[in-house]
C-alpha cells in the first residue's frame, strides 16, 4: 500500500513528457505538413509491478527507492509514421535543455533477440513541484506503426501463453518481425518517392 502512495510527481513527469511530444508533434506539421506522430500511449507501472522489480534487483521496496532505482515508472511510447520520425522526434526531443539522456537502446538498428525493435530512451527531467524542483526519470519508446502492430501482437502471443512457445514458432515470429521491418522501409521509401513527385 505504501508503494501506491506518492506517486503524485511521477503522473506528473509522465503529463509532462507526453505534452512535449504533442508540442514536438504540432511544430512538426508547421514545418513540415504533416504530423510525424500517429498516436501516443502513456502508462504507470504497477505497484506490484515496481515492487517485484525492486525484490529482484535486491534494493528496498518503497517509493523512494522505486524512484531513485527504476528508470520506468512513468513511460511514454509514441507510435510514429515512419522510421525517419522516429529519429527526428529523438533529436528534436534531447535538443531541448531541460531533458537529461541517461541510456539509449536501439532496437531498430540492432533487434532483440525475439525480432522486437523500438528506440528507447531513458531520460531525467524537471518536475516542478510547489516547493521545489525534482529531476526524476522516465522511459520513452520511440516506434513506427508497424513495430507497434508486430510487438503488440508478439506480448499477446509470447507472454499471455500459458506454455513456453516452441522453437519453430518462435523463429517464425522472428521472421514475422523481419518481414514487417522490410514493409517499413518499403513504406518510407514510398513515402519520399511521392515527396518528391
Amino acid at each position: 500500500p505504501e508503494m501506491s502512495r506518492g506517486l503524485g510527481d511521477v503522473y506528473k513527469r509522465q503529463m509532462q513528457l507526453r505534452l512535449k511530444f504533442e508540442i514536438l508533434n504540432s511544430e512538426f506539421r508547421v514545418h513540415h505538413h504533416r504530423n510525424p506522430i500517429h498516436h501516443i500511449e502513456s502508462r504507470l507501472k504497477s505497484t506490484r509491478s515496481m515492487y517485484n522489480k525492486l525484490v529482484q534487483r535486491g534494493f528496498p521496496t518503497s517509493i523512494e527507492s522505486a524512484k531513485k532505482n527504476l528508470n520506468d515508472i512513468a513511460g511514454v511510447r509514441v507510435v510514429c509514421c515512419y522510421i525517419d520520425d522516429v529519429y527526428d522526434m529523438e533529436d528534436m526531443l534531447l535538443r531541448q535543455s531541460d531533458v537529461r539522456l541517461i541510456e539509449r537502446t536501439d532496437y531498430i538498428k540492432n533487434p532483440n533477440f525475439n525480432g522486437y525493435r523500438s528506440l528507447h530512451l531513458d531520460v531525467e527531467l524537471p518536475v516542478y513541484l510547489s516547493s521545489k524542483t525534482e529531476y526524476a526519470r522516465a522511459e520513452i519508446q520511440l516506434r513506427t506503426v508497424a513495430m507497434d502492430f508486430w510487438a503488440s501482437l508478439e506480448h499477446d502471443l509470447r507472454y499471455k501463453s500459458t506454455k513456453n512457445i516452441p522453437e519453430d514458432i518462435s523463429r517464425e515470429m522472428f521472421n514475422c518481425a523481419d518481414e514487417i521491418a522490410a514493409i517499413d522501409v518499403r513504406m518510407q521509401r514510398i513515402y519520399k518517392q511521392i515527396q518528391k513527385l
